[in-house]
């Protein structure tokens, strides 16, 4: 259930977020929703990266189909990958890393500052 909402609260996070800041801050805000609850590491990595993944490729596909221009066919001839669509999977693509490892690194830092006890007797 946590997985479940973690991936809601990143597409949240993304669709809000992203139109009026750059990715970066975006990354941030996700590392910090994902320290914040807390879920182990490759299952925030899946969450963070679903969640950047599916608004990125879907932003990026209503801006090429709506828009009726022809920027993005012309970007993906000038860097040489064919068509628009093809460019919109890579967007796709660097959103599930990017939103992957944002999620992840907020993990670590939870479990990172996780304080350990010490009066334990460790054998």
């Amino acid at each position: 259930m946590k997985f479940i909402g973690l991936t809601f609260l990143v597409v949240l996070v993304v669709g809000i977020i992203n139109p009026f800041f750059p990715f970066w801050i975006v990354m941030i805000c996700i590392g910090v929703v994902s320290a914040l609850i807390g879920l182990p590491g490759f299952v925030s990595f899946l969450a963070g990266a679903i969640g950047m993944g599916l608004v990125w490729v879907g932003q990026s596909f209503y801006l090429s189909i709506y828009s009726g221009s022809d920027l993005p066919q012309m970007m993906s001839e000038l860097i040489g990958v064919g068509s628009g669509m093809t460019l919109v999977a890579i967007t796709g693509v660097l959103g599930f890393i990017i939103g992957g490892l944002s999620a992840w690194s907020g993990s670590a830092l939870r479990s990172a500052l996780k304080p350990t006890p010490d009066n334990i007797y460790k054998g």
